[in-house]
């Protein structure tokens, strides 16, 4: 339920904050064609500027079947973009001497105290053998512990997490604690701390917060996040009240279209609470959140973080300065768009921007969601840009790519 009337507005006008309004017009024009076209159901876009929102457009449908259009208030399921507050929830716990970076994932997850690395075969024949050193919680929030996700399809233990049931990320009819043991019981694809993989590592990163805390995940989050921040609609579930606002998922057709697709069962608690992709939130909660990294931890008289925590965070963690092509495992994360890029804590960082696919400045963090959703932070040049649609592309599209170089349009 809404804990006040929030909604996202538009604060000032583009040219007072150093934005080229031409440029903003363009970035419209371009996903509302996309909307037209029947690519897209619609769209919010939000650019803030020193902490005041400069641009705000919604435009088309939330629930294309009913005719429901696309408000500042409108509700997107967030997925992956669920990873940086579970992070956050993370150093809040760090922060107090409850948690260390350094702790091995065993001290609070016995099941993981003697992880195992694959070693060749497959099916019954796989082999494996001790891992080199212990996963710790640090190789959980930079991807680097050694998890998969399901639908790779890349590697053999990619297919030993759908043979136990994973394809979803999720065991059937299971909760958190239930899921992260049977991750536990399946081989690592590397040794933690060599590579990145982007993972199920978010979920196990919450299981940690509630065994530390002593909390389920979404009512620490609730208790230690959403309500400081003032983020009355973020949460698992969706109730009565918000379901009217919560828009329609959709996925992309053969034919570059749009159908409806079920999506998280957000209706009531969940069982499984996913600090990986389990969230829901109005742009008015992003904002606020990406607002109070923006200012280095703090939004409204309400520290949640340390400066030093919140550079911790959205500095580049991948040895050597590498970058996520390099360090991550391959085939799976062989892509130009990961050059230049690296991995923080929870979020993504630009390291080098003469090397990243599209325009970006040095030090930008953020991260999207599997629904084409979108948020990042550039602290240089004090923007915070959000983007929210409802469809999960069939393959790689060109929304991010399209977002990110209108932007640096507008800005420059």
């Amino acid at each position: 339920m809404r804990e006040q009337e929030a909604v996202l507005e538009q604060e000032t006008g583009p040219e007072r904050a150093g934005l080229d309004a031409g440029a903003l017009e363009r970035l419209d024009r371009h996903f509302a064609r996309q909307v037209d076209e029947g690519r897209l159901p619609g769209f919010l876009v939000s650019v803030a500027r020193n902490g005041r929102v400069a641009h705000l457009t919604a435009y088309g449908q939330r629930d294309v079947a009913a005719g429901r259009p696309v408000r500042a208030d409108t509700l997107w399921r967030i997925y992956s973009m669920t990873k940086p507050v579970t992070a956050v929830g993370a150093l809040l716990l760090v922060q107090e001497g409850l948690l260390s970076l350094d702790d091995p994932v065993g001290r609070h997850l016995p099941a993981f105290a003697e992880p195992r690395v694959y070693d060749g075969g497959s099916g019954p024949q796989v082999r494996t053998r001790p891992a080199a050193g212990p996963m710790l919680v640090r190789h959980l929030m930079t991807h680097t512990a050694g998890l998969t996700f399901a639908f790779y399809g890349t590697h053999p233990v990619d297919s030993l997490y759908r043979e136990a049931g994973l394809e979803s990320s999720v065991l059937p009819g299971s909760d958190l604690a239930g899921t992260v043991d049977a991750y536990a019981r399946l081989p690592l694809q590397f040794d933690p701390g060599t590579q990145w993989n982007y993972s199920v590592a978010s979920n196990v990163l919450g299981r940690v917060i509630e065994v530390v805390s002593g909390q389920p995940l979404d009512v620490f989050l609730t208790e230690r996040v959403f309500r400081p921040l003032g983020m009355p609609d973020a949460g698992f579930e969706v109730s009565e009240q918000q379901a009217e606002r919560l828009a329609e998922l959709y996925g992309e057709t053969e034919d570059g279209g749009i159908e409806p697709v079920a999506g998280l069962p957000l209706r009531g608690r969940p069982r499984f609470l996913s600090g990986s992709g389990g969230m829901v939130a109005s742009a008015y909660d992003v904002h606020r959140f990406t607002e109070m990294l923006r200012r280095r931890g703090e939004l409204d008289g309400v520290r949640l973080l340390r400066p030093d925590t919140v550079d911790l965070m959205t500095r580049n963690h991948l040895p050597g300065g590498a970058d996520l092509r390099a360090f991550g495992s391959r085939p799976a994360h062989d892509d130009p768009g990961n050059d230049g890029v690296g991995f923080g804590l929870g979020v993504s960082v630009v390291i080098d921007p003469s090397r990243t696919r599209e325009p970006s400045s040095a030090g930008t963090f953020g991260w999207t969601g599997v629904a084409t959703t979108a948020f990042w932070v550039d602290p240089g040049r004090d923007l915070t840009v959000q983007f929210y649609t409802q469809v999960r592309p069939r393959s790689s599209h060109t929304v991010f790519r399209d977002l990110r170089r209108l932007v640096h349009e507008a800005v420059t």
